[in-house]
């Protein structure tokens, strides 16, 4: 696929909703972001290495599971269906659970992931987007290859504004829950990294077995959703398969649905932002999906929006 090249770009009062940090924040901005990002690294080495000579103990295991799959959910069903397409309602309750757990993903407070997300949407593949791949100013593998580590991970550190939650997401501004543990951002922050180790010495009285927790539980758990969250916008619009129309680059990624919840199929979404369901076919597998399928028979969600098959069928590509 071609890398668009954007010799001279837009300028900039064409993106509407977009904070420029002075120096000193972005400076600010980027030394949070590596550690963030960094710690999981050399958690995860930390983790193979331990892997390597005595495997993973189950109580590491379950610990790294069960975090992954609450902070995943968190993300999926709450930040993204939830707070930012608004493709089902919730009760508080829910609402609340789901933005704490999202928070303890470690990939931004609620109210900045959201506000990043529908500007992406907005701008999807074009200038504007926060982490298109496809807006790398180079051709041929060099652009390739600069446009999917943007789209990964680079355009954390890449200075070019804030999403204005003002702009974007004043509905979130209007919740004063969400406003608040959107502030808490830090604190969630570091009960992700310390709920698993205190867990498990709770359990075992072992300050060894923390410590594993710690790398399992915590560190590698976290570089792993952080990596699969990326992949959605790297890989998902650069590589894969399209059913539906959309307007962008979005593809579908079967690969990584499971790890995902659901969200590689991401060319279903974009052309269905609203839909609580992004696996639309039966063999589509959809965790989030299958989650909200079931917060709803228990009656804590409503007005669960899926596209009708005649939608589908007006916006499906043919079979080549």
């Amino acid at each position: 696929m071609a890398i668009q090249t954007l010799e001279v770009p837009p300028p900039a009062p064409e993106i509407r909703g977009v904070v420029h940090l002075t120096g000193a924040q972005l400076r600010t901005q980027r030394r949070i972001t590596l550690v963030l990002t960094a710690l999981p690294v050399i958690g995860t080495a930390l983790g193979i290495w331990q892997l390597w000579g005595s495997g993973i103990g189950s109580l590491d295991l379950i610990l790294l599971l069960s975090f992954y799959a609450a902070t995943g959910l968190g993300i999926s069903v709450g930040f993204h269906r939830l707070f930012t397409h608004r493709s089902f309602r919730a009760r508080r309750g829910v609402r609340v659970a789901l933005a704490l757990f999202g928070s303890m993903a470690v990939q931004g407070s609620v109210v900045q992931w959201c506000a990043t997300h529908r500007r992406h949407h907005a701008y999807a593949d074009k200038y504007g987007d926060p982490h298109s791949p496809h807006l790398a100013q180079a051709a041929g593998i060099r652009g390739v290859l600069l446009g999917l580590w943007h789209g990964h991970m680079g355009w954390l550190f890449a200075g070019q504004g804030e999403s204005e939650p003002k702009e974007w997401v004043p509905d979130l501004l209007a919740d004063r829950d969400i406003v608040r543990i959107g502030g808490a951002f830090p604190i969630t922050t570091a009960a992700s990294f310390a709920l698993p180790p205190l867990l498990a010495l709770a359990i075992t009285q072992s300050f060894g077995a923390a410590l594993t927790a710690f790398i399992w539980g915590s560190l590698v758990r976290i570089f792993l959703l952080h990596h699969v969250t990326w992949s959605i916008n790297s890989i998902c619009h650069f590589y894969g398969s399209e059913a539906y129309k959309a307007r962008d680059e979005s593809r579908n990624v079967w690969a990584l649905s499971p790890v995902s919840f659901g969200e590689s199929w991401h060319n279903n979404h974009h052309a269905f932002p609203w839909s609580a369901r992004l696996g639309l076919d039966p063999w589509q597998i959809d965790v989030g999906w299958y989650a909200i399928k079931g917060l709803a028979a228990a009656g804590l969600v409503q007005d669960v929006k899926v596209p009708t098959r005649d939608q589908r069928a007006k916006r499906r590509l043919p079979i080549s």
